[in-house]
């Protein structure tokens, strides 16, 4: 089954490559989409992974704390972001 997942703590300096090899312990990676900054560029630390795992729950509960580079990882099932209302435009 392909489940996506949150990962947080994440060190900087990580490449979607690196991350990648370190999760096909897990299962099969599918994506991987590090988040940066809009404004910089820099990375945020946290990332989403879609993988196939066949008991997703197990998984993401052994995963979760997991040491890479010196960080212990933050793993939940990804959930689909809240919608955001229309920005307000100001009138002057």
């Amino acid at each position: 089954m392909i489940k996506k997942i949150y990962v947080g703590n994440l060190p900087f300096r990580a490449t979607e490559n690196e991350v990648g090899e370190f999760f096909a312990q897990f299962g099969d990676v599918y994506s991987i989409n590090l988040i940066s900054d809009r404004e910089t560029g820099r990375p945020r630390g946290f990332g989403f992974i879609e993988l196939d795992l066949e008991d997703p729950a197990a998984a993401i509960g052994q995963m979760d704390g997991v040491e890479f580079w010196g960080r212990n990882l933050r793993v939940n099932e990804a959930t689909e972001r809240a919608k955001r209302p229309p920005a307000r435009r100001r009138e002057w």
